[in-house]
């Protein structure tokens, strides 16, 4: 009879490690995933601080912009431009479209439309005020005009007229 009783106890051990064993396997796995998530919430707020100071900056990068556009450029400017184009690249940010890149509206906001019935697709043929990104998410399109084929569908837009020009 005690070796039936100790096979008993045996198995009973054998149950409860296999049950605190399990247990233990369950809390570590919770335990994994909550690591992992607070990182991930971590990165998600530290990429949303960087997107908004990125585009709190980029009133700067339109007036270096125009700086560029409308005066001689000194080597202090020129040095300071510098600068602040390699630590903005550094923190992610990339510029949003290029002259001759076809016409993407997720990325692009076109201001006025050239029409060009030999064209096949709408292509951005001047960037007005270059648009950013941080990784996939977009700071702000590019605003850009674009030529191509007249509109298909609807009613035809309505044309804009950029400094009393009319734009077709």
């Amino acid at each position: 009879m005690g070796n039936g009783r100790l096979r008993t106890e045996n198995t009973e051990l054998q149950r409860l490690l296999e049950e605190r064993t399990a247990d233990l396997q369950r809390v570590k796995a919770e335990y994994d995933n909550y690591r992992k998530r607070v990182r991930r919430d971590r990165l998600a707020v530290r990429e949303a601080a960087v997107a908004n100071v990125l585009t709190a900056l980029l009133p700067v990068l339109d007036a270096v912009d125009r700086a560029y556009e409308h005066e001689p450029m000194t080597p202090g400017l020129k040095d300071i431009t510098g600068t602040l184009e390699t630590q903005l690249a550094t923190l992610g940010m990339q510029e949003v479209g290029k002259e001759g890149e076809k016409f993407d509206p997720t990325r692009h906001e076109a201001v006025t439309h050239h029409r060009d019935t030999t064209a096949r697709h709408l292509t951005c043929t001047k960037v007005l005020r270059s648009g950013y990104r941080l990784g996939d998410r977009l700071l702000r399109p590019a605003y850009v005009e674009v030529t191509g084929p007249p509109l298909a569908d609807g009613p035809p837009a309505p044309e804009r007229t950029t400094g009393g020009r009319r734009s077709d």
